[in-house]
Protein backbone atom coordinates (compact mmCIF):
# COMPACT_ATOMS: atom_id res chain seq x y z
CA UNK A 1 0.00 0.00 0.00
CA UNK A 2 2.59 2.53 1.12
CA UNK A 3 6.41 1.85 -0.54
CA UNK A 4 9.31 4.38 0.18
CA UNK A 5 12.13 4.09 -1.98
CA UNK A 6 16.22 5.18 -1.32
CA UNK A 7 14.94 7.91 1.15
CA UNK A 8 17.42 10.19 2.77
CA UNK A 9 16.98 13.27 4.78
CA UNK A 10 20.03 15.53 6.19
CA UNK A 11 20.01 18.61 9.31
CA UNK A 12 21.80 21.50 8.95
CA UNK A 13 22.90 22.61 12.08
CA UNK A 14 23.59 26.48 13.31
CA UNK A 15 27.52 25.59 13.64
CA UNK A 16 27.59 24.45 10.11
CA UNK A 17 27.87 20.48 11.08
CA UNK A 18 25.59 18.31 8.99
CA UNK A 19 23.35 15.53 10.81
CA UNK A 20 22.76 12.66 8.42
CA UNK A 21 19.13 11.81 9.89
CA UNK A 22 17.74 9.04 7.53
CA UNK A 23 20.18 7.37 4.77
CA UNK A 24 18.82 5.39 1.96
CA UNK A 25 15.58 4.49 3.96
CA UNK A 26 13.54 1.46 1.90
CA UNK A 27 10.22 0.10 3.21
CA UNK A 28 6.67 -1.76 1.95
CA UNK A 29 3.97 -1.07 4.45
CA UNK A 30 1.27 -2.79 3.52
CA UNK A 31 -2.71 -2.35 3.97
CA UNK A 32 -4.42 -2.87 7.14
CA UNK A 33 -1.38 -3.65 8.98
CA UNK A 34 0.20 -2.40 12.35
CA UNK A 35 3.69 -1.58 11.89
CA UNK A 36 6.03 -0.94 14.42
CA UNK A 37 9.36 1.05 14.37
CA UNK A 38 11.75 1.00 17.57
CA UNK A 39 14.67 2.62 17.72
CA UNK A 40 16.90 4.72 20.65
CA UNK A 41 16.83 8.26 20.22
CA UNK A 42 18.21 10.06 17.63
CA UNK A 43 17.66 7.28 15.25
CA UNK A 44 15.55 8.98 12.83
CA UNK A 45 12.13 7.27 13.56
CA UNK A 46 10.28 10.43 14.23
CA UNK A 47 12.35 12.27 11.46
CA UNK A 48 10.79 9.41 9.03
CA UNK A 49 7.12 9.58 10.42
CA UNK A 50 6.86 13.46 9.42
CA UNK A 51 8.40 12.42 5.97
CA UNK A 52 5.43 10.40 5.94
CA UNK A 53 2.95 12.77 6.79
CA UNK A 54 4.10 15.19 4.38
CA UNK A 55 5.07 17.96 6.85
CA UNK A 56 8.94 17.71 6.68
CA UNK A 57 11.15 17.84 3.25
CA UNK A 58 13.48 15.23 2.23
CA UNK A 59 16.72 14.72 -0.43
CA UNK A 60 16.59 12.04 -1.92
CA UNK A 61 14.13 9.22 -2.63
CA UNK A 62 10.77 8.67 -3.54
CA UNK A 63 6.85 7.82 -1.25
CA UNK A 64 4.38 5.96 -3.11
CA UNK A 65 1.09 5.35 -1.68
CA UNK A 66 -1.71 4.24 -4.00
CA UNK A 67 -1.91 6.73 -7.15
CA UNK A 68 0.28 9.09 -4.99
CA UNK A 69 3.63 9.79 -5.43
CA UNK A 70 6.07 12.48 -3.87
CA UNK A 71 9.81 12.93 -4.79
CA UNK A 72 12.08 15.36 -3.24
CA UNK A 73 11.21 17.61 -6.00
CA UNK A 74 7.43 17.48 -5.98
CA UNK A 75 5.66 20.55 -5.56
CA UNK A 76 3.09 21.21 -2.81
CA UNK A 77 0.07 19.96 -5.15
CA UNK A 78 1.59 16.43 -4.33
CA UNK A 79 2.61 16.79 -0.88
CA UNK A 80 -0.93 18.26 -0.04
CA UNK A 81 -2.45 14.77 -1.58
CA UNK A 82 -0.17 13.00 1.03
CA UNK A 83 -1.06 14.77 3.62
CA UNK A 84 -4.89 14.26 2.65
CA UNK A 85 -4.51 10.34 3.53
CA UNK A 86 -2.58 10.48 6.28
CA UNK A 87 -3.14 11.42 9.66
CA UNK A 88 -0.26 12.15 12.51
CA UNK A 89 -1.14 12.18 16.51
CA UNK A 90 2.18 13.20 18.40
CA UNK A 91 2.33 11.92 22.50
CA UNK A 92 2.62 15.48 24.09
CA UNK A 93 -0.35 17.09 21.33
CA UNK A 94 -3.92 17.86 23.11
CA UNK A 95 -4.91 20.24 20.99
CA UNK A 96 -8.36 20.43 22.06
CA UNK A 97 -11.47 22.65 21.41
CA UNK A 98 -12.98 23.66 24.99
CA UNK A 99 -16.59 21.76 24.13
CA UNK A 100 -17.73 18.51 24.52
CA UNK A 101 -16.07 15.12 23.12
CA UNK A 102 -18.85 14.75 21.21
CA UNK A 103 -18.65 18.67 19.53
CA UNK A 104 -15.13 18.17 19.44
CA UNK A 105 -15.37 15.36 16.58
CA UNK A 106 -18.33 17.36 14.81
CA UNK A 107 -16.41 20.48 14.08
CA UNK A 108 -13.21 18.23 12.83
CA UNK A 109 -15.64 16.46 10.53
CA UNK A 110 -17.73 20.15 9.51
CA UNK A 111 -14.39 21.12 8.91
CA UNK A 112 -13.14 18.03 6.91
CA UNK A 113 -16.16 18.74 4.44
CA UNK A 114 -16.30 22.36 4.12
CA UNK A 115 -13.44 24.18 5.05
CA UNK A 116 -11.41 24.96 8.33
CA UNK A 117 -13.37 23.69 11.39
CA UNK A 118 -12.69 26.92 13.03
CA UNK A 119 -15.14 28.43 11.00
CA UNK A 120 -17.71 26.30 11.49
CA UNK A 121 -20.43 26.93 13.67
CA UNK A 122 -20.71 23.73 15.60
CA UNK A 123 -24.22 23.67 16.63
CA UNK A 124 -25.54 24.19 13.04
CA UNK A 125 -23.33 21.26 12.27
CA UNK A 126 -24.84 19.01 15.28
CA UNK A 127 -27.90 17.28 12.94
CA UNK A 128 -25.55 16.78 10.05
CA UNK A 129 -22.01 14.79 12.02
CA UNK A 130 -23.90 13.88 15.31
CA UNK A 131 -24.38 10.06 14.06
CA UNK A 132 -20.95 9.88 12.68
CA UNK A 133 -18.87 11.46 15.41
CA UNK A 134 -20.64 9.34 18.50
CA UNK A 135 -19.78 6.24 16.10
CA UNK A 136 -15.69 7.41 15.86
CA UNK A 137 -16.08 7.94 19.96
CA UNK A 138 -17.44 4.51 20.06
CA UNK A 139 -13.92 3.29 18.25
CA UNK A 140 -11.85 4.90 20.40
CA UNK A 141 -14.01 4.03 23.61
CA UNK A 142 -15.39 7.61 24.54
CA UNK A 143 -18.91 6.57 23.72
CA UNK A 144 -19.86 7.28 27.78
CA UNK A 145 -17.84 10.75 27.80
CA UNK A 146 -19.29 12.37 24.70
CA UNK A 147 -20.98 15.21 26.71
CA UNK A 148 -18.17 15.59 28.85
CA UNK A 149 -16.21 18.98 28.45
CA UNK A 150 -13.06 17.95 26.27
CA UNK A 151 -10.44 19.84 28.76
CA UNK A 152 -11.41 17.98 32.16
CA UNK A 153 -10.91 14.61 30.51
CA UNK A 154 -8.12 12.76 31.81
CA UNK A 155 -5.06 12.74 29.67
CA UNK A 156 -5.39 9.40 28.09
CA UNK A 157 -9.32 10.43 27.22
CA UNK A 158 -7.25 13.23 25.80
CA UNK A 159 -5.24 11.13 23.57
CA UNK A 160 -7.99 8.94 22.63
CA UNK A 161 -10.55 11.78 21.37
CA UNK A 162 -7.21 13.58 19.53
CA UNK A 163 -7.46 9.74 17.44
CA UNK A 164 -11.13 10.10 17.50
CA UNK A 165 -10.80 13.76 15.81
CA UNK A 166 -8.06 12.25 13.38
CA UNK A 167 -10.02 9.53 11.76
CA UNK A 168 -12.89 11.80 11.17
CA UNK A 169 -10.66 13.23 8.24
CA UNK A 170 -10.94 9.55 7.19
CA UNK A 171 -7.42 8.66 6.94
CA UNK A 172 -5.62 5.54 4.82
CA UNK A 173 -2.75 5.91 7.31
CA UNK A 174 -2.48 6.72 10.72
CA UNK A 175 0.75 7.69 11.98
CA UNK A 176 1.17 7.38 15.81
CA UNK A 177 4.62 8.96 17.39
CA UNK A 178 4.93 7.51 21.03
CA UNK A 179 0.83 7.30 21.32
CA UNK A 180 0.81 6.50 25.07
CA UNK A 181 4.84 7.28 26.51
CA UNK A 182 3.71 9.75 29.60
CA UNK A 183 0.72 7.35 30.58
CA UNK A 184 -0.08 5.34 33.34
CA UNK A 185 -0.49 1.32 32.45
CA UNK A 186 -4.52 1.98 33.07
CA UNK A 187 -4.38 4.81 30.55
CA UNK A 188 -1.67 3.15 27.97
CA UNK A 189 -3.68 0.01 28.03
CA UNK A 190 -7.12 1.88 26.85
CA UNK A 191 -4.76 3.74 24.35
CA UNK A 192 -3.71 0.39 22.70
CA UNK A 193 -7.24 -0.73 23.09
CA UNK A 194 -8.72 2.05 21.07
CA UNK A 195 -5.42 1.59 18.80
CA UNK A 196 -6.63 -2.07 17.92
CA UNK A 197 -9.92 -0.93 17.53
CA UNK A 198 -9.53 1.32 14.90
CA UNK A 199 -7.22 -1.08 13.07
CA UNK A 200 -9.85 -4.00 12.98
CA UNK A 201 -13.05 -2.01 12.82
CA UNK A 202 -12.09 0.89 10.04
CA UNK A 203 -9.11 -0.78 8.39
CA UNK A 204 -6.96 1.78 8.97
CA UNK A 205 -3.15 0.48 7.92
CA UNK A 206 -1.12 1.95 11.38
CA UNK A 207 2.69 2.90 11.90
CA UNK A 208 3.37 3.12 15.62
CA UNK A 209 6.80 4.79 16.39
CA UNK A 210 7.80 3.78 20.19
CA UNK A 211 10.93 3.02 21.72
CA UNK A 212 9.22 0.38 24.35
CA UNK A 213 9.50 -2.94 23.44
CA UNK A 214 6.11 -3.66 25.45
CA UNK A 215 3.80 -1.76 23.32
CA UNK A 216 5.66 -3.57 19.88
CA UNK A 217 4.80 -6.60 21.30
CA UNK A 218 1.38 -5.80 21.91
CA UNK A 219 0.24 -3.93 18.91
CA UNK A 220 2.56 -4.53 15.91
CA UNK A 221 2.24 -7.23 13.70
CA UNK A 222 5.69 -6.62 11.94
CA UNK A 223 8.78 -4.46 13.79
CA UNK A 224 11.82 -2.19 12.03
CA UNK A 225 14.55 -1.59 13.99
CA UNK A 226 16.34 2.01 12.95
CA UNK A 227 19.76 2.80 14.10
CA UNK A 228 21.45 6.05 13.19
CA UNK A 229 19.03 7.18 10.47
CA UNK A 230 18.98 3.34 9.15
CA UNK A 231 16.51 0.56 9.02
CA UNK A 232 18.76 -2.59 10.14
CA UNK A 233 16.55 -5.19 10.44
CA UNK A 234 13.23 -5.84 10.65
CA UNK A 235 10.70 -8.76 11.50
CA UNK A 236 8.31 -10.07 14.01
CA UNK A 237 8.59 -7.78 17.60
CA UNK A 238 9.85 -11.72 19.15
CA UNK A 239 12.74 -11.28 16.71
CA UNK A 240 13.81 -8.02 16.52
CA UNK A 241 13.25 -6.74 20.45
CA UNK A 242 16.21 -9.19 21.55
CA UNK A 243 18.58 -7.23 18.44
CA UNK A 244 17.28 -3.98 20.01
CA UNK A 245 18.30 -4.55 24.16
CA UNK A 246 20.98 -6.94 23.40
CA UNK A 247 23.84 -3.72 24.19
CA UNK A 248 21.94 -2.64 27.23
CA UNK A 249 24.09 -2.56 30.63
CA UNK A 250 24.00 -5.07 33.36
CA UNK A 251 21.91 -3.28 35.83
CA UNK A 252 23.81 -2.27 39.38
CA UNK A 253 23.05 -3.96 42.20
CA UNK A 254 20.02 -2.63 44.54
CA UNK A 255 20.78 -1.22 47.85
CA UNK A 256 20.22 -3.61 50.58
CA UNK A 257 17.28 -1.89 52.83
CA UNK A 258 18.83 -3.21 55.88
CA UNK A 259 21.58 -0.30 55.39
CA UNK A 260 18.56 2.73 55.84
CA UNK A 261 19.62 5.10 58.61
CA UNK A 262 16.84 7.01 60.25
CA UNK A 263 13.41 9.04 59.20
CA UNK A 264 14.37 11.96 57.91
CA UNK A 265 11.03 12.65 56.27
CA UNK A 266 7.60 12.44 58.50
CA UNK A 267 3.61 12.93 56.12
CA UNK A 268 1.58 13.54 58.80
CA UNK A 269 -2.23 13.54 58.16
CA UNK A 270 -2.05 15.34 54.87
CA UNK A 271 -5.45 16.42 53.46
CA UNK A 272 -6.05 18.40 50.59
CA UNK A 273 -9.35 18.56 48.09
CA UNK A 274 -9.16 20.08 44.68
CA UNK A 275 -12.29 21.06 42.52
CA UNK A 276 -12.26 21.82 38.72
CA UNK A 277 -14.76 24.84 37.22
CA UNK A 278 -16.80 21.70 35.34
CA UNK A 279 -17.22 18.88 37.04
CA UNK A 280 -16.98 19.89 40.53
CA UNK A 281 -14.47 18.06 43.28
CA UNK A 282 -12.05 15.52 41.47
CA UNK A 283 -9.63 14.18 43.81
CA UNK A 284 -9.63 14.14 47.59
CA UNK A 285 -6.03 13.71 49.08
CA UNK A 286 -6.79 12.12 52.74
CA UNK A 287 -4.99 10.41 55.47
CA UNK A 288 -1.28 10.29 54.11
CA UNK A 289 0.83 9.36 56.57
CA UNK A 290 4.41 7.72 56.43
CA UNK A 291 7.77 8.20 56.86
CA UNK A 292 11.14 7.79 54.46
CA UNK A 293 14.21 6.83 55.92
CA UNK A 294 17.56 8.30 55.38
CA UNK A 295 19.21 6.48 52.10
CA UNK A 296 15.81 4.77 50.88
CA UNK A 297 14.90 4.86 47.00
CA UNK A 298 10.79 5.23 47.23
CA UNK A 299 8.61 5.03 44.47
CA UNK A 300 4.86 6.85 44.81
CA UNK A 301 2.92 4.29 42.60
CA UNK A 302 -0.76 4.61 41.19
CA UNK A 303 -3.20 5.69 38.02
CA UNK A 304 -2.84 8.94 36.73
CA UNK A 305 -4.71 11.26 39.00
CA UNK A 306 -4.45 9.29 41.75
CA UNK A 307 -2.41 12.09 43.23
CA UNK A 308 0.98 11.11 43.78
CA UNK A 309 2.59 14.63 41.89
CA UNK A 310 0.02 16.67 44.39
CA UNK A 311 1.66 14.66 47.05
CA UNK A 312 5.18 14.82 45.91
CA UNK A 313 4.89 18.70 45.52
CA UNK A 314 3.47 18.84 49.51
CA UNK A 315 6.00 17.22 50.29
CA UNK A 316 8.86 19.49 48.85
CA UNK A 317 6.82 22.54 50.24
CA UNK A 318 6.02 23.66 46.76
CA UNK A 319 2.22 23.48 47.21
CA UNK A 320 0.20 23.34 50.67
CA UNK A 321 -2.31 21.07 52.44
CA UNK A 322 -5.96 22.29 53.69
CA UNK A 323 -4.38 20.28 57.02
CA UNK A 324 -1.59 18.28 58.46
CA UNK A 325 2.00 18.70 58.18
CA UNK A 326 5.62 17.75 56.56
CA UNK A 327 8.40 17.99 58.75
CA UNK A 328 12.26 17.40 57.57
CA UNK A 329 15.14 16.27 59.97
CA UNK A 330 17.52 19.28 59.91
CA UNK A 331 20.44 18.83 62.03
CA UNK A 332 18.93 17.00 64.62
CA UNK A 333 15.89 19.03 64.57
CA UNK A 334 12.47 18.82 62.48
CA UNK A 335 11.57 21.45 60.30
CA UNK A 336 7.90 21.83 59.24
CA UNK A 337 7.64 23.01 55.38
CA UNK A 338 4.98 24.77 55.82
CA UNK A 339 6.60 27.33 58.29
CA UNK A 340 8.79 30.12 56.51
CA UNK A 341 11.48 30.95 57.07
CA UNK A 342 15.49 30.48 57.42
CA UNK A 343 15.03 26.71 58.41
CA UNK A 344 12.81 25.39 55.75
CA UNK A 345 15.12 27.92 53.85
CA UNK A 346 18.19 25.68 54.41
CA UNK A 347 16.18 22.18 53.95
CA UNK A 348 15.07 23.16 50.70
CA UNK A 349 19.10 23.98 49.74
CA UNK A 350 19.39 20.46 50.08
CA UNK A 351 16.83 18.77 48.57
CA UNK A 352 16.44 18.81 44.46
CA UNK A 353 13.72 18.68 42.60
CA UNK A 354 13.15 17.42 38.58
CA UNK A 355 9.97 18.09 37.16
CA UNK A 356 8.12 15.91 34.74
CA UNK A 357 8.30 19.40 32.02
CA UNK A 358 12.30 20.02 33.55
CA UNK A 359 14.04 21.31 30.59
CA UNK A 360 17.53 22.25 29.87
CA UNK A 361 18.03 26.47 28.66
CA UNK A 362 18.19 25.66 24.84
CA UNK A 363 21.15 27.52 24.13
CA UNK A 364 22.86 28.06 27.22
CA UNK A 365 26.06 25.62 28.41
CA UNK A 366 25.48 22.92 30.95
CA UNK A 367 28.27 24.91 32.32
CA UNK A 368 26.70 28.31 32.54
CA UNK A 369 23.43 26.25 34.03
CA UNK A 370 25.44 24.60 36.64
CA UNK A 371 27.04 27.97 37.73
CA UNK A 372 23.61 29.59 37.88
CA UNK A 373 22.61 26.29 39.93
CA UNK A 374 24.78 26.99 42.31
CA UNK A 375 24.20 30.55 43.00
CA UNK A 376 21.29 28.88 44.66
CA UNK A 377 22.15 25.42 46.49
CA UNK A 378 25.62 26.28 46.89
CA UNK A 379 27.32 25.70 50.32
CA UNK A 380 27.58 30.06 51.11
CA UNK A 381 24.63 31.13 49.33
CA UNK A 382 22.55 31.54 52.27
CA UNK A 383 23.96 33.89 54.25
CA UNK A 384 24.84 35.95 51.10
CA UNK A 385 21.78 36.10 49.95
CA UNK A 386 20.21 36.94 54.04
CA UNK A 387 22.74 39.78 53.89
CA UNK A 388 21.39 41.05 50.22
CA UNK A 389 17.79 40.62 51.19
CA UNK A 390 17.79 42.71 54.44
CA UNK A 391 19.81 45.41 52.16
CA UNK A 392 16.90 45.69 49.95
CA UNK A 393 14.43 45.20 52.90
CA UNK A 394 13.45 42.07 52.11
CA UNK A 395 12.33 39.67 55.36
CA UNK A 396 13.34 36.24 56.07
CA UNK A 397 9.90 34.59 55.41
CA UNK A 398 9.99 36.95 51.84
CA UNK A 399 13.15 35.64 50.98
CA UNK A 400 12.03 31.95 51.68
CA UNK A 401 9.21 32.00 49.54
CA UNK A 402 11.41 33.89 46.63
CA UNK A 403 14.04 31.05 47.49
CA UNK A 404 10.98 28.27 47.05
CA UNK A 405 10.34 29.66 43.16
CA UNK A 406 13.76 27.98 42.19
CA UNK A 407 12.63 24.55 43.02
CA UNK A 408 9.65 25.13 40.20
CA UNK A 409 9.32 25.28 36.60
CA UNK A 410 10.90 28.17 35.25
CA UNK A 411 7.37 29.15 33.79
CA UNK A 412 5.08 28.32 37.00
CA UNK A 413 7.79 30.59 38.69
CA UNK A 414 7.14 33.91 36.56
CA UNK A 415 3.39 33.11 37.01
CA UNK A 416 3.86 33.32 40.61
CA UNK A 417 6.06 36.06 40.73
CA UNK A 418 4.20 38.42 37.96
CA UNK A 419 0.90 37.66 40.76
CA UNK A 420 2.75 39.47 43.31
CA UNK A 421 4.51 42.16 40.87
CA UNK A 422 8.01 41.12 40.85
CA UNK A 423 10.41 41.04 38.28
CA UNK A 424 11.87 37.35 37.95
CA UNK A 425 15.19 39.71 38.05
CA UNK A 426 15.24 39.24 41.67
CA UNK A 427 15.99 35.92 41.66
CA UNK A 428 19.73 36.59 40.04
CA UNK A 429 20.51 39.36 42.19
CA UNK A 430 19.96 37.26 45.41
CA UNK A 431 21.14 33.88 43.93
CA UNK A 432 23.94 35.07 41.17
CA UNK A 433 26.10 32.68 39.33
CA UNK A 434 29.02 31.07 40.74
CA UNK A 435 32.40 31.18 39.21
CA UNK A 436 34.38 28.43 36.30
CA UNK A 437 36.27 27.02 38.72
CA UNK A 438 33.72 26.16 41.32
CA UNK A 439 31.61 24.68 38.80
CA UNK A 440 34.44 22.37 37.69
CA UNK A 441 34.74 21.31 41.11
CA UNK A 442 31.69 20.92 42.43
CA UNK A 443 30.58 18.94 39.14
CA UNK A 444 33.26 16.28 38.90
CA UNK A 445 32.44 13.82 41.36
CA UNK A 446 28.69 14.03 40.07
CA UNK A 447 29.41 13.54 36.53
CA UNK A 448 31.64 10.27 37.16
CA UNK A 449 28.45 9.04 39.37
CA UNK A 450 25.93 9.87 36.48
CA UNK A 451 29.05 8.68 33.50
CA UNK A 452 28.94 11.74 31.67
CA UNK A 453 31.77 13.10 30.20
CA UNK A 454 33.17 16.29 31.71
CA UNK A 455 33.83 17.69 28.13
CA UNK A 456 29.69 18.47 27.46
CA UNK A 457 30.12 21.28 30.20
CA UNK A 458 30.84 23.21 26.85
CA UNK A 459 28.14 21.91 24.98
CA UNK A 460 24.36 23.49 24.89
CA UNK A 461 21.29 21.66 25.28
CA UNK A 462 20.74 21.21 21.47
CA UNK A 463 24.34 19.84 21.23
CA UNK A 464 23.32 16.57 23.42
CA UNK A 465 21.79 13.47 23.39
CA UNK A 466 18.06 12.61 24.92
CA UNK A 467 20.27 10.45 27.36
CA UNK A 468 22.54 13.01 28.25
CA UNK A 469 19.89 16.05 28.14
CA UNK A 470 18.11 13.96 31.10
CA UNK A 471 21.63 13.22 33.37
CA UNK A 472 22.97 16.54 32.67
CA UNK A 473 19.58 17.77 34.09
CA UNK A 474 20.15 15.47 37.42
CA UNK A 475 23.43 16.64 37.63
CA UNK A 476 21.57 20.13 37.69
CA UNK A 477 20.12 19.00 40.59
CA UNK A 478 22.25 17.02 42.35
CA UNK A 479 25.60 19.81 41.88
CA UNK A 480 25.21 20.64 45.27
CA UNK A 481 24.67 16.94 46.90
CA UNK A 482 21.71 17.45 47.92
CA UNK A 483 20.36 15.34 50.93
CA UNK A 484 16.88 14.28 49.27
CA UNK A 485 16.59 14.13 45.60
CA UNK A 486 12.66 14.24 44.23
CA UNK A 487 11.84 13.25 40.74
CA UNK A 488 8.45 13.46 39.43
CA UNK A 489 8.61 11.12 36.45
CA UNK A 490 10.84 12.60 34.17
CA UNK A 491 12.09 9.55 32.42
CA UNK A 492 9.33 9.29 30.34
CA UNK A 493 10.75 9.97 27.39
CA UNK A 494 13.93 7.90 27.56
CA UNK A 495 14.65 4.21 25.88
CA UNK A 496 14.80 1.73 27.34
CA UNK A 497 18.78 1.46 26.97
CA UNK A 498 19.28 4.90 28.27
CA UNK A 499 16.56 4.22 30.97
CA UNK A 500 18.91 1.54 32.37
CA UNK A 501 21.92 3.75 31.93
CA UNK A 502 19.91 6.94 33.89
CA UNK A 503 18.40 4.01 36.76
CA UNK A 504 22.12 2.70 37.13
CA UNK A 505 23.05 6.44 37.67
CA UNK A 506 20.62 6.88 40.63
CA UNK A 507 21.92 3.62 42.28
CA UNK A 508 25.55 5.07 42.02
CA UNK A 509 24.40 8.68 43.34
CA UNK A 510 22.22 6.63 46.03
CA UNK A 511 25.26 4.63 47.52
CA UNK A 512 28.11 7.05 46.49
CA UNK A 513 26.29 10.24 48.36
CA UNK A 514 23.85 7.98 50.52
CA UNK A 515 21.30 10.28 48.69
CA UNK A 516 17.35 10.09 49.71
CA UNK A 517 15.30 9.60 46.86
CA UNK A 518 11.85 9.72 45.88
CA UNK A 519 10.19 9.33 42.83
CA UNK A 520 7.34 9.31 41.08
CA UNK A 521 7.26 6.80 38.16
CA UNK A 522 4.69 4.63 35.51
CA UNK A 523 7.27 2.36 34.62
CA UNK A 524 6.98 -1.06 36.55
CA UNK A 525 10.29 -2.48 35.03
CA UNK A 526 11.89 0.95 36.59
CA UNK A 527 10.30 0.64 40.23
CA UNK A 528 11.32 -2.99 40.41
CA UNK A 529 14.66 -1.90 39.43
CA UNK A 530 15.69 0.68 41.40
CA UNK A 531 13.27 1.16 44.05
CA UNK A 532 13.74 -0.20 47.96
CA UNK A 533 10.13 0.69 48.91
CA UNK A 534 6.96 1.12 46.80
CA UNK A 535 3.87 3.11 48.14
CA UNK A 536 1.17 2.85 46.51
CA UNK A 537 -1.39 5.84 45.89
CA UNK A 538 -5.44 5.46 45.14
CA UNK A 539 -7.88 8.24 44.65
CA UNK A 540 -6.02 10.42 46.89
CA UNK A 541 -5.23 7.74 49.65
CA UNK A 542 -2.27 5.65 50.78
CA UNK A 543 -3.70 1.85 49.90
CA UNK A 544 -0.30 -0.20 50.33
CA UNK A 545 3.42 0.50 51.48
CA UNK A 546 5.97 -2.26 51.20
CA UNK A 547 7.79 -4.80 48.61
CA UNK A 548 8.25 -2.84 45.17
CA UNK A 549 7.51 -6.16 43.03
CA UNK A 550 4.52 -6.90 45.14
CA UNK A 551 3.14 -3.76 44.65
CA UNK A 552 3.77 -3.61 41.11
CA UNK A 553 2.12 -6.70 41.01
CA UNK A 554 -0.80 -5.38 42.33
CA UNK A 555 -0.80 -2.42 40.30
CA UNK A 556 -0.98 -3.93 37.18
CA UNK A 557 -3.53 -6.04 37.70
CA UNK A 558 -5.50 -3.32 39.48
CA UNK A 559 -4.71 -1.55 35.73
CA UNK A 560 -5.76 -4.30 33.81
CA UNK A 561 -2.56 -3.96 31.61
CA UNK A 562 -2.42 -6.74 29.54
CA UNK A 563 -0.27 -5.22 27.64
CA UNK A 564 2.61 -6.06 30.49
CA UNK A 565 1.21 -9.56 31.42
CA UNK A 566 1.95 -10.95 27.67
CA UNK A 567 -1.61 -11.73 26.70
Amino acid sequence: MIEVKNLSKTFKMENGEVIQALNDINLKVNEGEILGIIGMSGSGKTTLLRILRGVEPFDEGQIILDDIEVNANSTAYYVSKLKKVTAIHLQRSFGLWGETALQNVIRKLSGAKYGDESLQDVNDAKDEFSEEAMELLKVVGLEHKANHFAPVLSGGEKQRLIMARQLAKKPKILLLDEPATMSCPKTKQEIFNAIKNINKEMGVTVIVVSHLPEVHQYLAERLVFMENGKIVDEGTPEDIIPEFTKNMEEPEPIRDNSDVGDSVIKVSDLYRKFFLLKGGSTLQIEDINFDIKKGEIVSLIGSSGAGKTVLLRMIAGLDAPDSGNVQFKLNGDWVDMQDLGLPRMKVRQKMGFMHQEFSLTHYATVKDQLASRLGVKGEYVMAEAKQKAREMGISDKVLDVLYQLTDLPETEAKIRLEKIGISSDILDVLFPSFPDTEVKKYAEPVFEALDLPMEILDRRSYELSGGQKVRATIALVLTSNPEILILDEPFGDLDPITLRTVSNSLKRINKKFNTTIIMVSHYVDLIREVTTRAIMIDDGKLVNDGDPDKLCDQFIENCKAEYLTGK
